[in-house]
């Protein structure tokens, strides 16, 4: 029953929360973000190029007999230029959230510095008469 316990502990502790919010959250904004390249850059894109499609971009290394069930072997490019315009909207909106999360904080005052200990008093004495020695 201490494992239970421990596990209820761990589980409930804050971060582990807020971690399961953001990886939902995050799989839900991912799936915004694939429509808004598939459905919104990705078209303009390809008609500026002269109506390429990117996700049929490939680079064909063994062709595909459908009669006998094989498929075929090919690089496919076009898939991975998608997916690297995904990474590169998802991480400028990342930035921009956390640069006005960032902004809306309020600047922390410095901390006054601790008074010296009678150490550090006596040892800064004796440094400055040793100094003067010198």
């Amino acid at each position: 029953m201490a494992i239970i316990k421990e596990f209820k502990e761990f589980a409930m502790r804050g971060n582990v929360v807020d971690l399961a919010v953001g990886v939902i959250i995050g799989v839900a904004f991912g799936k915004i973000v694939t429509s808004l390249v598939n459905d919104v850059i990705m078209p303009p894109i390809g008609y500026l190029t002269g109506g390429i499609d990117f996700k049929n971009l490939k680079i064909m290394i063994k062709p595909g007999d459908p009669a006998k069930k094989i498929a075929a072997v090919s690089i496919n490019y076009g898939n991975f230029i998608n997916t690297l315009i995904e990474f590169l909207i998802i991480a400028f909106c990342i930035f921009l959230i956390v640069k006005a999360i960032n902004s809306m904080k309020k600047p922390e005052e410095a901390a006054p510095a601790p008074d010296p200990t009678k150490e550090e008093v006596l040892l800064t004495q004796i440094r400055d008469l040793l100094a003067k020695k010198a």
